[in-house]
């Protein structure tokens, strides 16, 4: 095991800094030795040989001039110990830092500014400045391990044009924001991509980038090819599943394939097909993502959610994805949990809504089908005012942390007044950086409360009533209800999963009335009373037979 000492040197006593940097060290697997503060030179070297250290780590936080002079006779003292292969690294504000720098004394000097997991990967044996593709793994396990225990941080970024998401691509690579942009294209790239007659000129670059040939999405990839090297992913489109997936994989590199099963077609208005043929499509490219060993996300409970339905068909429809995923071959399986949706939501209730599903598809993980969470603050909860959206932000990825989730998706703060632009997420990302940080160095466990623990376990119940209604609609010669196309879409046209947005829809009942009550989404009567999962269901089958 290599050791590492540090303390700070000459009169200075923050070690706070130094503190942080001994813990992230022990979470890179070295032995750590803390010299404590105002250290001299001398017992900061003979610390060194003592120990038989590896690496040094240095600190000063007072007078630039000052620390200039003590750093420069450090240098001298020590340089011996750096022939002999000892590292030493800086620590200290902008000012000092950048005299360290100048010294050229220095493996590396970290001014304050560095992010937790910008250190980490240091200690793990990554330069900071290091600008290589092999230094950042790229595909999403393995920069999720890589990470550890850091989440990958995502984002959703598009320009209504390509220059302008060229170049927003290129400056979020550089400041190294996030692991994974997430590419925002237009609608009519989405469903119409290969099929350019069917495109509308008046309609380029709403929703995002108007990307319209494989070359634009290789310029895409090529524009990230710095900074940190962040994975690319997209949409896997209403049309063409598989032909677009193909031409992901070899443009952009796909990082993981995000697609619903019941949503992005006639239903929402969003695709060609009927409700029970995009479920069988969307099977089919899991499928071909599973077959190529690409990670798969169900965005599906969110499309509920987003539409009020109540908490339990959000969870169903999160144990759907699941069970639907393991069922075509999918290897890494990314569950979604997007939180503040519906928007009145309380953190209590939002949180043991996400545990419910927790409990409800770990159960499917085994050597072949692995669960990788995915956190995200609802897109419809932002207050338009900045200086509160920043404030929502922050408490809203607070609360996720307590799932520790592998993908952190940061939804921007600008979200309510307009798509974020680069700098926009690069702030973003700094806020998210800091609310990880302080949650990993000792968020109390929020997970405890009893009311959470209840609605946990009522939410489960619940659950398995609508499960076993959907398995209840299926002939005796259906082999898998939960699987198969027809009783899914049957489910949602007699209104077993339904939603109060999905009013006058014809693909489903639109008949369910929600309402918050305890800060938790429930379906009720028609005079606002809570309504059990049983009873509706009771009611709704009373109806149609």
């Amino acid at each position: 095991m290599k050791t590492v000492i540090a303390g700070a040197i000459g009169e200075c006593v923050h070690v706070a800094g130094v503190i942080n940097f001994l813990r992230l060290a022990e979470q890179a697997g070295w032995r750590t030795v803390f010299l404590g503060p105002a250290n001299s030179t001398e017992a900061i070297i003979e610390a060194a040989r003592r120990e038989k250290a590896d690496l040094v780590g240095v600190s000063y936080r007072l007078t630039p001039e000052t620390g200039e002079r003590l750093l420069g006779e450090f240098a001298e003292a020590a340089d011996e110990l750096r022939e002999q292969g000892v590292r030493f690294a800086f620590g200290g504000t902008p000012p000092v830092a950048c005299r360290a720098a100048s010294l050229g004394f220095f493996e590396t000097v970290f001014d304050g500014n560095e992010s937790s997991d910008t250190v980490l990967a240091y200690l793990r044996g990554q330069s900071p400045d290091a600008a290589s593709e092999v230094n950042f793994p790229q595909t999403a396990v393995e920069r999720i391990l890589w990470k550890k225990p850091f989440p990958i941080l995502r984002h959703h970024y598009g320009q209504p044009s390509m220059g302008a998401t060229l170049e927003g691509i290129r400056r979020i690579a550089d400041a190294r924001a996030l692991d994974v942009i997430s590419l925002g294209i237009d609608q009519d790239a989405q469903a119409n991509f290969f099929h350019p007659e069917r495109q509308n000129p008046r309609q380029k670059g709403a929703g995002g980038v108007p990307v319209r040939s494989a070359q634009d999405y290789r310029a895409l990839y090529e524009a990230s090819r710095r900074g940190n090297y962040p994975l690319l992913r997209t949409y896997s489109g209403t049309d063409d599943f598989i032909r677009l997936a193909e031409m992901y994989r070899e443009t952009i590199n796909i990082a993981w394939c995000a697609i619903p099963i019941f949503w992005f077609n006639q239903m929402d208005g969003r695709g060609p097909w009927g409700l029970a043929e995009s479920i069988r499509e969307h099977q089919l490219v899991m499928r071909w993502y599973g077959e190529n060993n690409i990670p798969v996300e169900l965005n599906e409970p969110h499309h509920w959610g987003m539409r009020d339905a109540p908490d339990v068909i959000f969870v169903v429809s999160a144990f759907l994805s699941a069970y639907n995923a393991k069922a075509f071959g999918v290897r890494d399986y990314i569950a979604q949990m997007m939180f503040n949706s519906p928007p009145g939501t309380s953190d209590a209730m939002d949180l043991a809504k996400m545990l419910a599903i927790k409990a409800l598809i770990e159960p499917l993980e085994d050597e072949n089908f692995r669960i990788w969470r995915q956190t995200r603050t609802g897109l419809l909860s932002y207050p338009l005012e900045e200086n509160a959206a920043r404030a929502h932000l922050a408490a809203s990825i607070y609360l996720q942390m307590a799932l520790k989730p592998h993908i952190l998706h940061i939804v921007g703060h600008t979200e309510a007044h307009h798509a974020a632009t680069a700098e926009d997420i690069i702030a973003a990302s700094q806020m998210a950086r800091k609310v990880i940080d302080n949650a990993l160095g000792g968020q109390p466990d929020l997970t405890g409360d009893p009311s959470i623990q209840e609605r946990v376990s009522e939410l489960i119940r619940e659950a398995q009533h609508t499960l076993e209604a959907i398995r209840g609609l299926a002939p005796a010669t259906c082999t898998d209800p939960l699987l198969d196309p027809q009783n899914l879409a049957k489910a949602v046209q007699i209104g077993i999963l339904d939603a109060p947005h999905l009013k006058n829809n014809p693909f489903a009942r639109g008949i369910i009335q929600t309402r918050i009550v305890g800060g938790a989404c429930l379906a009720t009567d028609s005079a606002g009373n809570p309504l059990s999962e049983s009873k509706r269901i009771h009611q709704l089958l009373q109806e149609i037979t």
